[in-house]
C-alpha cells in the first residue's frame, strides 16, 4: 500500500526547498540588475519592469482561493517543480525568469498548504529549512544545485515531485480539513520571520561572521536547532511554557531582538550564544504562528501576499545596508536595525497568537527513519565543515602572490563563477592572494561565504576583513601553516574599506603580506592609502596587492612607489604592462600586486572573464 501522507510531504518539503532556493536567486539576480542600472550605468525601462515583476512575484498569494482544489495544488506544484530547474541553469536572464516562476508558484503553494494541509506546513518548511542547509554545506556554502553539474539531478526530482502531484491529485488525505484561517498580524510574523532566517539565523556562515566564530561550530549547532520543532515534546514545550501568555510572547520578542543587537555589536561566545538563542526563539515563534490559533478568521491569500510583501520590504532596506552609498546613506552602520525591526514584528504578531495545541503531525520526527536522516545530517554537516590543513607551501625559492577582485561571485554578466574563479587561481598556481569584493553570506550573492569557499576548494587559509554589515569586504588566502592576522580600516566616506595584513613564513625569513580595497572616484582615496601605508611602516620584505581603483601616475600609486614599494612589470621590462578592468578587453590598469625589497621573476595578467576584473599574479624569489 502507497503512503500517501509521505508522498504529500516528500513533495510539500521539495516545493518549500524550491521556494527557498527561488527567493535566493531571485535577490541576486535582482542585486545584479540594480547594479547595471543604478551604480554602473543609466536607469532605463528595465528597473521599473524588473521590481513591478519582482512584486508580483511576491504578491502572488493573493491569487489563492478559499478552498484551493487538490487540481489546482497540483498545477502549482508542477509551475513551482518545473521553474526550479531553470535555476541550475548559470544564465542570468533565465535565472531571473526561472526564480520570479517559482517563487510565485512557491507562495501559491504556500497558501494552499496554510489553507488545505494546514498541519504539514510547520514540519514541511522546518525540514525544507535543514535540507537547504545541507545542501549550502556540500557545496562549503554554495548551494550545489545551483551548479549546472546539478542539473541532470534536479530534473529526476523534478520529474520525481510531478509525479507524486499527479499521483495524490485524485487522492484525499489527513490534514486537508478546510482550516484555512490566518490574520494578517500572522502573515506579517511568518514574513518577518522568512526574512530573519533566510538571511541570518539560517546560514551558518553568516552566524559565523556576526559572532567571529568558525564556520564549522556554527554549521552543525544551527541545523540541531533546525529540528528541535519537529519533536512534539519540544513543541509541546514552546506552546505550553515559553508561549503560553501574551506577557512571555512579548518577553521573548525582546528577547529575540536583544540577541540581534548582542550578536551584531559583540563578538565570540557571547555573540555565538545569543545567535543561537535568537534561532531557537524564531522558530519558536515560528510553531505559534504556523499552528497557532489567530483571533479573527480570514482566508489566507491576501494576509500572505501582504506578509511576503513586508519580507520583500525588509530584503531591500537590509540591502540598502549594504549599498548605502547609492541608495540611502542615511542606513550606513544600521543593518542591525532592519532585523531588531523584523523581531518586533514578529514579537507583535505572536502576541496577538493563540498556542493551536500539539497534534499529530503528517511528518513525525519518532519515525525512525526521519529521525535516523536527521542526526545523520547533523554529524555528516560536522564532518563536511571541519577544519581542514591548509596545502604546505610550495617546494624552491619561488613564491606565487596574486590579486583578484572577485565581484562577489559574480562575472560581467552576473554569472556566479565562483568555481571558475577557483580553477583560475588553482591554474596560476597561487600560493598567496589578496581578494577584494567579498561576500561572506549576503543574500544577494546566493548566501555564498566566498572566502570560505575559496579557501577551502584551494587548500587555503583565509584572512578575512569584514567592513560592511559583518558580511562583506577584503580577504586575504595563503597555504602553509595558520598565522595570526592583523587588520584595519581605513577612513572611508563612501564605501567601507580596509587593509589586511599575514606575517608568513614560506621559507627561511618571514614575508609580509597584504591585502586592500581602495575607494572610489568619489572617495579620498590619497587619504586612504597613506592610512595603509602608515599601518604597513617598514615592514618588509613586503607584498602588497589589491584593487587600488588608481591607474600608474596617479597621486595613489605615486604614494605607494614612494614608500618603497616597486611594480613588478617595471622590474621585468614589461612596458606596457597589462590591463586589468574590465576582464573583456581591458582599458585600464588598476589591480597591482606591490613588492618592496623582493624580486619578481615572472608577472602576468591571465586571460579570463570569471570575474568583472583580470587577476594579477607575481613570482617572487624569496630572499
Amino acid at each position: 500500500m502507497i503512503n500517501t501522507r509521505a508522498l504529500r510531504a516528500i513533495e510539500a518539503i521539495s516545493i518549500l526547498l524550491f521556494f527557498l532556493r527561488g527567493m535566493r536567486v531571485l535577490f541576486s539576480m535582482m542585486f545584479g540588475i540594480l547594479y547595471d542600472q543604478l551604480f554602473a550605468g543609466t536607469p532605463d525601462i528595465w528597473l521599473p519592469v524588473t521590481l513591478l515583476l519582482i512584486v508580483l512575484a511576491f504578491l502572488a498569494p493573493v491569487l489563492a482561493g478559499d478552498q484551493p482544489t487538490r487540481r489546482w495544488m497540483m498545477l502549482v506544484v508542477f509551475a513551482a517543480a518545473l521553474g526550479s530547474i531553470g535555476l541550475s541553469v548559470n544564465d542570468a536572464p533565465l535565472r531571473f525568469a526561472s526564480a520570479l516562476v517559482t517563487v510565485a508558484a512557491g507562495g501559491l503553494y504556500l497558501a494552499g498548504l496554510l489553507t488545505a494541509r494546514r498541519l504539514l506546513v510547520l514540519p514541511s518548511l522546518l525540514l525544507a529549512l535543514g535540507l537547504d542547509q545541507v545542501m549550502r554545506a556540500l557545496g562549503h556554502t554554495l548551494d550545489v544545485a545551483i551548479e549546472t553539474g546539478w542539473l541532470p539531478v534536479q530534473l529526476v526530482w523534478v520529474g520525481l515531485v510531478v509525479f507524486f502531484a499527479m499521483f495524490l491529485a485524485g487522492r484525499s488525505g489527513p490534514g486537508e480539513a478546510r482550516t484555512g484561517v490566518f490574520s494578517r498580524r500572522a502573515a506579517a510574523g511568518l514574513g518577518a520571520l522568512l526574512f530573519l532566517e533566510t538571511s541570518l539565523f539560517g546560514l551558518p556562515n553568516a552566524v559565523a561572521h556576526w559572532a567571529d566564530v568558525p564556520y564549522a561550530v556554527t554549521a552543525p549547532v544551527i541545523l540541531l536547532l533546525t529540528a528541535l520543532p519537529l519533536s512534539p515534546a519540544v513543541r509541546y514545550g514552546i506552546e505550553q511554557y515559553l508561549m503560553a501568555t501574551r506577557v512571555r510572547r512579548g518577553a521573548l520578542g525582546l528577547v529575540l531582538a536583544g540577541c540581534l543587537v548582542v550578536g551584531y555589536f559583540v563578538s565570540g561566545a557571547l555573540a555565538l550564544v545569543g545567535l543561537l538563542v535568537g534561532q531557537f526563539v524564531v522558530l519558536a515563534f515560528l510553531v505559534l504562528i504556523v499552528d497557532g490559533r489567530p483571533p479573527m478568521p480570514r482566508s489566507v491569500g491576501s494576509p500572505l501576499a501582504g506578509g511576503m510583501a513586508l519580507l520583500l520590504a525588509l530584503v531591500f532596506l537590509n540591502g540598502f545596508a549594504f549599498t548605502y552609498p547609492y541608495t540611502l546613506p542615511i542606513l550606513r552602520g544600521l543593518g542591525w536595525a532592519v532585523y531588531v525591526a523584523a523581531a518586533l514584528v514578529i514579537a507583535w504578531s505572536a502576541y496577538h497568537q493563540r498556542p493551536g495545541g500539539v497534534r499529530r503531525q503528517e511528518v513525525m520526527v519518532g519515525n525512525p527513519w526521519v529521525l535516523s536522516l536527521i542526526i545523520a545530517s547533523i554529524v555528516g554537516v560536522g564532518v563536511m565543515a571541519f577544519p581542514r590543513p591548509a596545502a604546505p607551501w610550495p617546494q624552491g625559492a619561488g613564491l606565487r602572490v596574486a590579486t583578484y577582485n572577485i565581484h562577489y561571485g559574480f562575472d560581467a554578466d552576473w554569472r556566479f563563477n565562483l568555481q571558475a574563479m577557483a580553477d583560475l587561481i588553482e591554474a596560476n598556481e597561487v600560493d598567496v592572494i589578496a581578494l577584494q569584493e567579498v561576500d561572506t553570506g549576503r543574500l544577494t550573492s546566493f548566501a555564498v561565504d566566498n572566502a570560505y569557499f575559496l579557501g577551502r576548494r584551494l587548500g587555503m587559509n583565509v584572512a578575512f576583513l569584514p567592513t560592511i554589515e559583518h558580511l562583506t569586504g577584503i580577504a586575504l588566502l595563503y597555504k602553509g601553516p595558520l598565522v595570526a592576522t592583523d587588520a584595519a580600516l581605513l577612513t572611508s566616506s563612501q564605501e567601507q574599506t580596509g587593509i589586511v595584513h599575514a606575517p608568513l613564513r614560506p621559507g627561511e625569513g618571514l614575508l609580509h603580506a597584504y591585502a586592500i580595497w581602495m575607494g572610489l572616484e568619489d572617495e579620498d582615496t590619497l587619504r586612504q592609502v597613506t592610512e595603509a601605508l602608515t599601518f604597513i611602516g617598514a615592514s618588509t620584505p613586503a607584498t602588497f596587492g589589491g584593487d587600488f581603483n588608481a591607474e600608474l601616475g596617479s597621486p595613489v600609486t605615486d604614494a605607494v612607489q614612494a614608500a618603497a614599494f616597486q611594480d613588478p612589470f617595471a622590474q621585468l621590462g614589461i612596458d606596457p604592462a597589462p590591463n586589468t578592468d574590465p576582464a573583456v578587453d581591458p582599458v585600464k590598469r588598476i589591480d597591482y600586486v606591490w613588492l618592496r625589497d623582493l624580486t619578481a621573476s615572472q608577472a602576468w595578467v591571465p586571460e579570463s572573464s570569471a570575474s568583472d576584473h583580470r587577476m594579477v599574479v607575481t613570482e617572487i624569489q624569496l630572499p
